[in-house]
């Protein structure tokens, strides 16, 4: 980290994918939205979703058109579960997939809940000059997955980080 510099605040949106949590109980959404607003972001908005392909789609399009959002952080839906969809419906969004993002989650991960890790289908990429992290459902998952993401969208953080290539990201 570069002391010296500032951090340069991220528009970042979260979306909660779940069949049952509200506002009132979404633990997950809450540490994200908490956590990075913490570092200095901006909380851009914060919206929950059923774990419908269509309906995630629809939310994160929005998103990724409109130049405002930067960053996307998905909570839930990552599963291997009939109903859990969130893999399929933002894979068609991404131009980019940033596959050792899954990897190092999974390395990570695996120090806390052993072979279980391998149930997470987490990923992220770039779509449309939009960083996107989706992130299984458990607050431990979320806790561990902005540990990864908090270091990249700090554009303090050397040698290199993600928030810096954000103006370049539509070339």
């Amino acid at each position: 980290m570069d002391s010296k510099e500032s951090l340069i605040p991220l528009k970042i949106a979260v979306l909660t994918v779940s069949d049952t949590r509200t506002e009132a109980d979404d633990k997950s959404g809450k540490i994200l939205a908490d956590s990075l607003t913490t570092v200095g972001h901006d909380l851009a908005e914060k919206v929950i979703v059923t774990d419908n392909i269509y309906q995630i789609r629809a939310v994160v399009s929005r998103w990724i058109a409109d130049d405002f959002f930067q960053v996307i952080l998905t909570t839930g839906g990552t599963g291997v579960t009939g109903s859990d969809g969130t893999p399929e419906a933002i894979k068609p969004l991404l131009d980019k997939e940033i596959a050792g993002f899954g990897e190092i989650f999974r390395m990570i991960s695996y120090q806390e809940i052993k072979t279980s890790t391998i149930q997470s289908r987490c990923l992220a990429g770039v779509a449309n000059g939009t960083y996107i992290f989706c992130l299984p459902g458990s607050s431990g998952a979320c806790k561990t997955g902005w540990q990864i993401i908090r270091e990249q969208l700090d554009s303090r953080n050397r040698p290199c980080n993600l928030a810096q290539l954000i103006p370049r990201l539509r070339e």
